[in-house]
């Protein structure tokens, strides 16, 4: 636990490398859960990594030489705009201009990793719904994308929660696996010459990144190489003694190898993909033949515990939730154990207000979200225009050229994978119930 304490605190915004006070429901990895290797994988995720990487492609011997790639989650860009005064857009293709500046080969954003996450997340509630009553852990699903809620229903919550989990890849892992296998063989490299960078809003997309399912034995190299938060980027700019009037713009590259001046997009949603607003959606037509053209939400404790529910003729069809931050994580498995959970989806995530109050952009002083800058950060991202999954042309042509097909096994290696139970009984676990 204090490891990964040190290593959190240490790498917050303010840039400080001295050990702060850390508030409990920032510890989104529960005691003691961090061994001592994980904790050396993550300590290598930070700017000298990147630096090191860099440095080695300037000398001679190319034989260690890397193609650099940067994927960037469409959550960090809004803080991007922010900080250069500008548009969402604008504020892409000048971050785009500067890591090439720097040596960057490739820049994405994840937009359509996301896209996959969310139409695989789609079927695999569908298919749930339909076995529910000959299987007692088809529902409630819980949404996968989190690494705090995922650590911690492994860790903590283990055989109650984990068969329900969503096995759709998170999209930095989609990322990472497009990038390794299609984009690699697209440009004739093995996934070992390739250094991947994810750029996230949060510093639990490091612990998800060293997970021993998306590592290649074989080749020894991860899917994800290296995960820097927008304010380790922001710094590196900062290093780089480079204004962003000086920063020549450029268009996002594109896995088919062309760079995209098609314009940044979203998905619907507050923030953070919008996973329970698009399976919702789904699932009403494929089940009930309902379309729902707008979601309204009812805010029960806070507006970080939220449900909506499809209604025809009095009965209730499906009932979700979205659950947002420990404290009403907390609500939700207390329910759970007494089997009092009407949900049939719960989309989870552990820092309060979603994806864009993640601690690698949005920390405030003493620990707490920076509420006017997430604000302004929620107004940007909303100002971008919706793009659905189901009709990117870019994603079906991916299933076709890369997946084989929707049905194939290679959809199953490269869009999911399984969350186990690595619980302690509750002996070993101080304070399992603690208030968060």
């Amino acid at each position: 636990m204090q490891f990964f304490l040190t290593f959190y605190s240490s790498n917050i915004l303010d840039k400080s490398t001295s050990v702060q006070q850390v508030l409990l429901s920032a510890c989104l990895a529960c005691d003691g859960c961090v061994s001592e290797n994980e904790g050396q994988r993550i300590s290598q995720q930070n700017l000298d990594e990147l630096n090191h990487v860099l440095a080695l492609n300037k000398k001679c011997d190319t034989s260690k030489h890397k193609i650099l790639m940067v994927s960037v989650c469409p959550q960090s860009l809004p803080f991007f705009a922010i900080k250069f005064q500008m548009d969402v857009p604008a504020a892409a293709k000048k971050l785009c201009g500067f890591l090439k500046s720097v040596g960057v080969h490739y820049v994405f954003d994840t937009t359509v990793a996301a896209s996959f996450s969310i139409l695989e997340s789609q079927r695999e509630f569908v298919q749930r719904f339909r076995r529910k009553l000959h299987d007692s852990n088809a529902m409630p699903m819980f949404t996968s994308s989190c690494p705090g809620w995922i650590r911690y229903a492994e860790r903590v919550l283990g055989s109650l929660v984990t068969p329900h989990i969503c096995t759709a890849r998170s999209p930095q892992q989609i990322m990472g696996s497009m990038v390794k296998d299609f984009f690699a063989r697209q440009q004739k490299l093995t996934p070992d010459q390739i250094f991947h960078v994810v750029v996230a809003p949060c510093f639990d997309k490091k612990l998800e990144a060293v997970r021993e399912e998306f590592y290649n034995s074989i080749l020894e190299t991860r899917d994800v190489d290296c995960v820097l938060t927008s304010g380790e980027i922001l710094h590196l700019m900062e290093q780089s003694k480079v204004t962003v009037e000086e920063v020549d713009s450029a268009p996002l590259d594109h896995v088919f190898g062309e760079t995209s001046d098609l314009g940044v997009t979203r998905h619907e949603g507050r923030g953070s993909e919008g996973f329970l607003e698009h399976i919702f959606k789904h699932a009403a037509k494929e089940l009930f033949g309902i379309d729902v053209q707008e979601i309204v939400y009812k805010t029960l404790r806070n507006r970080d515990f939220q449900e909506v529910a499809l209604e025809r003729d009095g009965e209730t069809l499906l009932q979700f939730a979205a659950v947002y931050g420990f404290r009403n994580i907390q609500t939700l498995v207390h329910r759970m154990r007494k089997g009092k959970v009407p949900y049939q989806l719960v989309e989870v995530l552990s820092c309060p207000g979603g994806c864009l109050s993640g601690r690698g952009q949005a920390e405030g002083e003493g620990g707490r979200p920076d509420r006017p800058l997430v604000q302004q950060m929620e107004e940007h991202y909303s100002s971008l225009p919706v793009r659905l999954p189901e009709a990117n042309p870019e994603v079906q042509r991916l299933y076709q050229d890369w997946l084989d097909g929707h049905d194939s096994l290679h959809v199953q290696q490269c869009l999911h994978t399984q969350y186990k139970n690595h619980s302690q009984p509750p002996s070993h676990i101080p304070n399992s119930d603690m208030q968060w």
